[in-house]
């Protein structure tokens, strides 16, 4: 059966290590006959949460007219999420963040998702992941029906490009094949 899967690239950097990863997961998804998208969340104006609840008040609409009313559309319709950010200083970047905390003006019709998580970073010890992921999993928590279903981890890589020589690679693609 076709999913509806929707991978939020987190990476500030176009065709950086975790939007790479991405792709490959994309690649293995769409060869399995899933419909799926990929949003560089950098590319998209997203204005950070300013708790006003506005969006209580007004049937979930938000006070800021971005793109995230768009984006929060496409992550209740998916079937699969795949939230992939960079570490930065332990946890997710600036730009992911935005769009998880965004969920708010309509998060109880984010649910029964499957989720994935891609994370990159410069250190080489897988450990130095699990405060990146406990943030994914943290948000994953507050949706209702939420199954993990699987963690692609590139370490080692700083510079753009470096994980297309890691094993990474090839895990981010076979996951996606396996959705």
């Amino acid at each position: 059966m076709s999913k509806k899967v929707l991978i939020l690239s987190g990476s500030p950097r176009k065709g950086g290590n975790s939007d790479l990863l991405c792709d490959e997961f994309m690649r293995g998804a769409q060869e399995s006959g899933h419909q799926v998208e990929k949003i560089r969340v950098a590319a998209k104006k997203i204005v950070p949460c300013s708790a006003c609840y506005y969006c209580r008040d007004h049937g979930g609409a938000c006070v800021y007219q971005d793109d995230m009313a768009e984006v929060l559309q496409k992550m209740i319709d998916a079937d699969v999420i795949v939230l992939a950010s960079p570490v930065y200083f332990y946890s997710i970047d600036a730009q992911l963040k935005a769009v998880i905390d965004r969920t708010v003006a309509r998060w109880l019709e984010v649910r029964d998702k499957e989720f994935y998580y891609i994370v990159t970073m410069a250190d080489e010890a897988n450990a130095s992941a699990d405060t990146t992921l406990a943030c994914f999993r943290g948000y994953a928590d507050c949706v209702e029906g939420a199954v993990e279903k699987g963690v692609i981890i590139g370490s080692g890589v700083y510079e753009p490009g470096k994980v297309k020589q890691t094993p990474a690679m090839e895990r981010a693609y076979q996951t996606g094949k396996a959705v």
